[in-house]
């Protein structure tokens, strides 16, 4: 009987983007060549999903199916597979298959999918590393400047050129992917616990013993970097500036639909962010530093923009010191906020104060009285 774990190369899908774990089993003598496989779930009802996506419910859930379906399956979508021949006995070998297949019965096969503490990579890495018979060694895989989630996560995105993915992410994830990981924690991604593996040792031998390439990983032309958040928020910038600056009456025009329309979806984003904070059941988007400059307020507050109400004038003169002590603190801050983010609050500062500083509260008219004979 021989045990290897599978490392899948990324896909073009978001979901995709940051590959795949799995263990094969294979023994000739008895004709098993088996894939299992924690990176199964239920699509069939998109709302459903999508709103279970939504709140961090995910369930997942072990399958199992013939090794020649996983390799079509990852040949038909243009991905490489490495195969990690694993140095176990085989009495560790018995009980890993037993394990799993205990694992596969239907009240067991299910599980809560958390896509950076356990996820299909990490619970492959726990049922072979809790089934050995002597310990397996892990050595360091971390580069000596440790990184955080966001940063393991960001190497993948930047790697598929998902910048726009990126924007949403950096957004819509909170500090706490920003934490330093230890050597265990970076193993949630598939090429570090296959990284980890290749270093790893059991009865002071390699734990991998041979390493197989069953699909090799094809060169991917990264498309669409000349259209980045960055450029493309910093082009905004410019325009606003410019229109800004301009004594045109239809730029002014212009400008104050677009305050309109800029603030209400900032707010409309600050209320996305912070519903997210709320019914997400892990922390994964909690303590969002973004909503500094994506106030919820902002959807009631851009309707109004236009009047001259004095609580509108004393808003806008706060929204504008919020975002400039954003900028000032902004490497000082426990989140790494995306870089797009800077063009956006130069926009938020120069719209702000240049609305609070043209700012004319309605003169009441002057009474009528008798003039003096």
């Amino acid at each position: 009987m021989r045990i290897s774990l599978l490392t899948c190369s990324p896909g073009e899908e978001l979901y995709s983007l940051f590959g795949h774990t799995a263990i094969r089993v294979t023994d000739n003598s008895a004709g098993i060549d088996v894939v299992f496989n924690y990176g199964t779930f239920d699509d069939s009802n998109p709302t459903e999903f999508y709103w279970n996506f939504t709140k961090g419910l995910m369930r997942y859930a072990l399958s199992a199916y013939p090794m020649q379906d996983f390799v079509m399956e990852y040949q038909m979508q243009n991905r490489g597979v490495i195969e990690q021949d694993l140095n176990l006995t085989c009495t560790e070998k018995n009980k890993l298959f037993e394990a799993l297949k205990l694992n596969l019965r239907e009240e067991n096969r299910f599980y809560n999918y958390y896509f950076h503490t356990d996820n299909c990579t990490t619970r492959a890495r726990d049922i072979i590393v809790k089934n050995t018979e002597n310990k397996v060694e892990f050595r360091n895989i971390l580069p000596p400047k440790t990184p955080g989630y966001r940063n393991l996560i960001h190497e993948y995105l930047n790697k598929g050129g998902q910048y726009w993915s990126k924007f949403g992410i950096d957004i819509l994830l909170g500090a706490n992917l920003d934490k330093k990981v230890t050597n265990d924690q970076a193993m949630f991604l598939p090429d570090y616990l296959m990284l980890a593996f290749d270093t790893a040792t059991i009865r002071s031998q390699p734990l991998v013993k041979g390493k197989p390439v069953i699909l090799p990983t094809p060169e991917k032309e990264v498309s669409g970097s000349w259209f980045k958040p960055e450029y493309f928020f910093s082009l905004l910038m410019i325009i606003v500036l410019v229109l800004q600056f301009s004594k045109s009456a239809s730029a002014k025009r212009f400008l104050r639909v677009f305050d309109v329309f800029f603030f209400f979806l900032l707010g409309l984003l600050g209320v996305i962010i912070l519903a997210l904070w709320i019914i997400r059941i892990d922390d994964s988007c909690r303590n969002n530093f973004n909503l500094l400059w994506t106030l919820p307020t902002h959807l009631i507050v851009a309707p109004l923009i236009n009047s001259k109400r004095k609580w509108v004038k004393k808003y806008l003169q706060f929204t504008c010191i919020l975002a400039f002590l954003l900028a000032l603190t902004w490497l000082f801050i426990p989140q790494q906020l995306n870089l797009a983010v800077v063009p956006i609050l130069v926009i938020i500062i120069a719209r702000t104060y240049s609305r609070y500083t043209s700012f004319r509260l309605p003169i009441p008219l002057a009474s009528n009285s008798n003039p003096s004979r």
